[in-house]
């Protein structure tokens, strides 16, 4: 039986059939043939470029499975199967150092950490004060809880609310100071 990772198997061809082999036919003796010349220089290669031992293991493997399964995509007219080899190794290695340049995501971050459920008397009573509020606005007189209604939930500026109003805008303040005072001795009142 023949060694597959021995350099044996494709002694007699070069390395440009031996990869256009693994494309066309998932030559396997061609693969180990390849594995076995490039996988030692590509490991050298690496540590060259600041892996340690253990990543460069890694990249290794990661770079013979693409030549494994992308070897149907090379074309030697374009470039030797060993500029092909390092050119994948290479491009793994920046991606490599790009992974470990992002932050980690810390997931006790409390932007990422969901609001806690509302407790059931919590939202009754959050129901019940914006009941107290409703009925309370129903009481201001109208061009206040129009100014209110403009100045908080349509969020539009106090010259803007004067613009449209055609009134001055410290008539504008005045209103709305006095509505909101009207509505915190309501909400008082109500408890």
């Amino acid at each position: 039986m023949q060694d597959l990772g021995s350099p044996a198997a494709g002694a007699d061809r070069t390395f440009e059939e031996l990869l256009t082999a693994v494309g066309r036919d998932r030559d396997r003796a061609a693969f180990a043939a390849l594995f076995g010349h490039f996988a030692p220089r590509l490991k050298a290669y690496l540590r060259r470029q600041g892996c340690d031992a253990g990543g460069a293991e890694e990249l290794v493997q990661d770079v013979m499975l693409l030549v494994w399964r992308r070897a149907e995509t090379y074309d030697p007219t374009q470039a030797s199967a060993g500029t092909w080899v390092f050119t994948i190794a290479r491009n793994r290695r920046i991606d490599a150092l790009r992974r470990e340049q992002r932050p980690e995501i810390d997931p006790a971050d409390p932007t990422l950490v969901p609001d806690p459920m509302e407790s059931a008397d919590d939202g009754v009573a959050a129901r019940e004060t914006a009941g107290r509020l409703r009925a309370a606005l129903k009481t201001l007189p109208p061009e206040q809880a129009d100014l209110l209604r403009l100045a908080y939930f349509e969020d539009k500026p106090h010259s803007l609310i004067s613009a449209e109003q055609g009134i001055p805008l410290g008539t504008v303040k005045s209103r709305l100071r006095l509505a909101m005072e009207r509505l915190r001795k309501a909400m008082r009142d109500s408890r």
